[in-house]
């Protein structure tokens, strides 16, 4: 009955509900009644309309929901739009965990899926959640990493990580340019929900499908967008 209402018909009459909702106008009225005496819709006259308990609907569902399943549609809608794979991962000890994922129409090199892990300081997602830490917790993750050369890409070099967690941290996103699997590159950007930082949300993009350039003029806008989505959907927007 309530779904009868939208942004186009904002105030319905008995009449315009029965129709919309193939009831009759006796059933109509009296379930719009009901929804009128428990607060949901208030009466205009001969119409009614939606009142904002309404949003307690919805609040109910989405504090219910886990941080994978408030992410779900956006990645998969990133997955559909820029036809590459989007993940959205946490970090645990050492390692980025992934808790959702889906996967572009095409394969590429790297086959992970939800539950696997990876070394975070050799990811774009790891990178962003090192980047994120306090100082002294940044400091002792990196007295506890254990670098190793995957490709010729690879930073590994101590100094050289820290210099690039420093830029990640003011830019706000990291770009892995082939570090972890040869013709793959990761972007990733933090998902924070107001001071809270919820996890990591990455596309893995074909090296020979983007240059790095268009990579930041075109994908990562998306990627921020969707960020901001799942952090509002999880739990609801916060002000």
């Amino acid at each position: 009955m309530l779904l009868a209402f939208n942004a186009g018909a904002t105030e319905l009459t008995v009449s315009q509900v029965a129709a919309a909702t193939d009831q009759t106008r006796a059933s109509a009225r009296r379930f719009l009644l009901t929804l009128a005496d428990l607060g949901y819709l208030e009466a205009q006259g001969s119409t009614f309309r939606q009142t904002p308990r309404v949003l307690d609907i919805g609040a109910s569902y989405l504090s219910g929901l886990t941080l994978p399943q408030a992410a779900t549609a956006h990645l998969q809608s990133l997955a559909h739009e820029l036809e590459e794979t989007s993940s959205l991962c946490v970090l645990e000890g050492q390692d980025i965990l992934y808790v959702e994922r889906v996967a572009a129409p095409r394969l590429h090199l790297m086959n992970v899926s939800i539950g696997n892990r990876l070394p975070a300081w050799a990811t774009s997602m790891g990178r962003v959640l090192i980047a994120q830490l306090a100082e002294a917790e940044q400091e002792s993750f990196l007295e506890r990493v254990q670098l190793q050369r995957y490709t010729e890409h690879t930073v590994a070099d101590l100094d050289a990580l820290r210099r690039e967690l420093d830029t990640v941290r003011e830019q706000g996103w990291s770009l892995v340019n082939q570090e972890l699997d040869e013709g793959l590159r990761g972007l990733a950007v933090p998902v924070y929900r107001k001071n809270q930082l919820l996890g990591a949300l990455n596309i893995s993009v074909q090296a020979g499908r983007n240059n790095p350039e268009a990579i930041k003029q075109i994908l990562l806008p998306k990627l921020r967008e969707a960020a901001t989505a799942i952090a509002d959907d999880f739990g609801g927007r916060l002000a």
